[in-house]
């Protein structure tokens, strides 16, 4: 399977977990939930774990930066603060948009090309941002 079907599982995944999260959100405060869901990621981790060693001893020789690079707490605990205060509809779609950040990024740090594509693409996330401010 390629990147493009992982990417739009991924999407449906992302789609649903959302509102099953606010529901969740209801009754507890947000930093509670994120305890909740990163309990739920490593006990997941672990399970897969067990059936790939490998990537066990790689995940165990990686340094701290990269540690620090893929733990994304800060985004997750502004993200359930948003989602427990505002309407999903608008605080999901809002929140992802952080690939209009990447590209950014990419463009100034990483050295990647600008194109017109993606610049049109830009424009289509900053218009639906102007829309459902």
């Amino acid at each position: 399977m390629n990147g493009f079907y992982f990417a739009i599982i991924t999407a449906v995944v992302w789609g649903i977990v959302p509102i099953m999260e606010k529901m969740g959100l209801a009754s507890i405060m947000p930093l509670s939930g994120l305890l909740i869901r990163s309990c739920g990621v490593i006990i997941g981790a672990v399970v897969l774990a067990v059936f790939n060693r490998e990537v066990v001893s790689l995940a165990l020789k990686a340094d701290i930066k990269t540690v620090l690079f893929l733990a994304s707490i800060l985004g997750q605990i502004f993200f359930y603060n948003a989602l427990k205060t505002g309407e999903a509809s608008k605080i999901v779609p809002i929140a992802g948009t952080y690939p209009l950040v990447s590209f950014l990024i990419g463009i100034i740090f990483l050295g990647e090309s600008f194109t017109f594509v993606k610049a049109a693409g830009v424009m289509f996330v900053i218009a639906g941002l102007f829309l459902l401010r």
